[in-house]
């Protein structure tokens, strides 16, 4: 029987991916783990134990997954990323440093039970959940 532990890593295809980086590095923190020849064009993040895989649509990867994202065609529903404690209040606060505003938290469950969650979209309409034990 397999027992899953977390999430590895997830894929993003873009065509936006200098957008992409600095929302997920600069906005979110994550960093650049590892980059192939731009003709591969897969970029990997650390995003704490799992990678976020952001693939540029123009390139030999991107490709071979069809058209770019679009407002109809996105990637995903969504997905949640787990933070280390930190308040709602220095989260809206983080945001506003990047004049980016978040809507209401609400509580919803998630494989740490239920807390408090909020939402927010990437430069490609990629939906991002994040999530905080309080």
């Amino acid at each position: 029987m397999l027992t899953i532990v977390g999430i590895d890593h997830i894929v993003l295809r873009t065509d936006k991916l200098n957008e992409m980086l600095a929302f997920y590095c600069q906005v979110l923190g994550c960093t650049i783990e590892r980059q192939t020849d731009k003709s591969l064009g897969l970029t990997q993040l650390r995003a704490g134990n799992a990678l976020i895989d952001i693939v540029d649509v123009n390139s030999e990867l991107g490709r071979a997954g069809g058209n770019a994202p679009s407002t109809s065609e996105n990637n995903l529903d969504h997905f949640c990323l787990q933070l280390a404690t930190i308040s709602e209040q220095q989260l809206i606060e983080h945001f506003k440093q990047h004049n980016i505003s978040l809507p209401n938290f609400e509580r919803r469950y998630g494989a740490q039970g239920y807390g408090q969650s909020v939402y927010l979209t990437d430069p490609q309409g990629n939906t991002v959940e994040l999530r905080s034990t309080i």
